[in-house]
């Protein structure tokens, strides 16, 4: 499974490793991906989703269910 938030859709970035002397290495910046579980009372079903904290944070803001919504709706995810 890649390593993709499947609430906000991000992912690795590419950038440089500089080291002491200067030279340049191109380096993978992983997203801090965590495997949670989600209780949706909606459906009454528990869920586990591969969240970043950022993810997170908009799921303790505003609700799961909201984000799961927002979510399909910016085609990060499919609902059926």
């Amino acid at each position: 499974m890649s390593r993709v938030c499947e609430i906000t859709g991000k992912r690795f970035m590419v950038g440089n490793k500089v080291s002491h002397s200067n030279r340049k290495t191109l380096k993978r910046f992983n997203v801090n991906l965590q495997l949670k579980k989600f209780y949706i009372p909606e459906e009454d079903a528990w869920i586990w989703l591969r969240v970043s904290m950022d993810g997170l944070r908009n799921i303790n803001r505003k609700g799961i269910s909201a984000c799961l919504r927002e979510a399909e709706k910016n085609g990060i995810i499919k609902m059926y």
